[in-house]
């Protein structure tokens, strides 16, 4: 996707939430994969999962003061889908919770790949479902900043600087 100009980047607020969702996959397939390499250092994996989980946690708390506060005003007939996406969130943060537990104590790589692959099955429904619902009534809000309506900023460009530490730089690779 080419770089927002500054006024497109006002107008194009769900698609910014489309390219926060991509790196958010990305950046769990990179955790995803750290469990099963043995050159990842338990202290790496963990400090990974602790960027990972605070980044997604920002995103949605973002989102439900932001994003849906805005498009419940906007636009009322999308509190119904609103209200699922905000409980999803819920069910997000729990299972962030077992992975945080799992990643800072000895549980072998197994569960926490399951607890993983879990969090990526419930997160795929979910960035699918809110992509589906809220790109359009998104795009068409005119004030706001990315940070603002959804938690956190662009993610960076590619070969761009990392925000998750020393797993995520492991093969630099993005999935698209």
């Amino acid at each position: 996707m080419p770089p927002f100009t500054p006024d497109e980047r006002l107008r194009a607020f769900g698609n910014q939430l489309i390219e926060v969702h991509l790196w958010l996959r990305e950046e769990l397939t990179r955790l995803r994969d750290g469990v099963d390499d043995p050159d990842v250092r338990p202290r790496e994996l963990r400090a990974h999962c602790l960027a990972f989980c605070a980044a997604l946690t920002r995103h949605h708390t973002g989102e439900d003061a932001g994003a849906f506060r805005v498009l419940a005003d906007q636009v009322p007939e999308l509190a119904p889908v609103l209200r699922e996406l905000a409980a999803d969130h819920h069910l997000v943060a729990e299972t962030l919770r077992r992975v945080e537990q799992l990643v800072g104590g000895t549980a072998p790589p197994d569960e926490v790949r399951t607890e993983l692959d879990t969090l990526a099955a419930l997160l795929e429904t979910h960035f699918v479902y809110e992509e589906k619902k809220l790109v359009g009534a998104l795009n068409a809000l005119t004030e706001g900043s990315t940070e603002d309506l959804l938690g956190v900023s662009l993610p960076p460009p590619e070969g761009g600087p990392d925000r998750t530490g020393p797993i995520a730089r492991r093969g630099g690779r993005r999935h698209r």
